[in-house]
């Protein structure tokens, strides 16, 4: 199902600002030889996470499903001054491919990668969390979320990817395993006494949620 306008994605590519040097080699090798390059977050969408850490100034960045380590250099770009960020995936070739990345930026002092499952290792990093990005294996995002919220800053925000999951998540009824477990995390959330959210739209779908003041 088509969500986005191919015309309107196509001239908001063409208006938002150029991704830098670094970022577009990425985007280059990861569309010419990764199988699943379509899970880069691409121009729009990482100027839009850049923006998004640079207005919140964090310390401490989380990031879920590191892919080629393109949304990692994004949200990098607003960290605080001594600030760090934590990447986590789960597959080694494209850790190894990430990492191969962040040793050319200028961040990667910053940048702290951990290849293994999710749900482990975020316990092992005792850090409270002022920027948050969901990005990897669609049943883990309940208790990615849950595990997340009760360190998460007061004033953090968590960033989700695919809540639309291709448009899959509007239809009647739902069919794929994936659209179902999403339309039941965005009620999950949405049910949520202790945040608030807004569901943008846009490419895949974004949610943003924070904590209630």
């Amino acid at each position: 199902m088509e969500i986005v306008n191919l015309l309107a994605e196509a001239y908001a590519e063409k208006i938002t600002s150029q991704e830098d040097e670094l970022l577009q080699v990425i985007s280059k090798q990861t569309s010419m030889n990764h199988p699943k390059a379509h899970m880069l977050s691409g121009k729009v969408q990482g100027q839009f996470l850049t923006f998004i850490s640079s207005m919140i100034r964090p310390r401490t960045i989380l990031e879920i499903g590191t892919f080629t380590g393109y949304s990692a250099l994004c949200l990098a770009k607003g960290l605080q001054p001594g600030g760090e960020l934590h990447t986590i995936e789960l597959r080694e070739s494209d850790g190894k491919t990430a990492q191969t990345f962040f040793n050319l930026s200028n961040q990667k002092n910053e940048i702290h990668l951990h290849v293994g499952y999710g749900l482990e290792i975020i316990p092992q990093i005792p850090l409270r969390w002022d920027l948050v990005f969901i990005d990897a294996d669609k049943t883990g995002y309940i208790d990615y979320y849950e595990m997340i919220v009760p360190r998460l800053s007061d004033n953090g925000v968590i960033v989700v990817d695919n809540v639309l999951f291709h448009g899959q998540v509007l239809e009647e009824p739902l069919k794929g395993k994936n659209a179902k477990v999403i339309d039941e995390f965005n009620k999950h959330i949405a049910k949520d006494e202790r945040t608030e959210q807004v569901l943008l739209p846009f490419r895949d779908g974004l949610l943003l949620i924070k904590k209630k003041v």
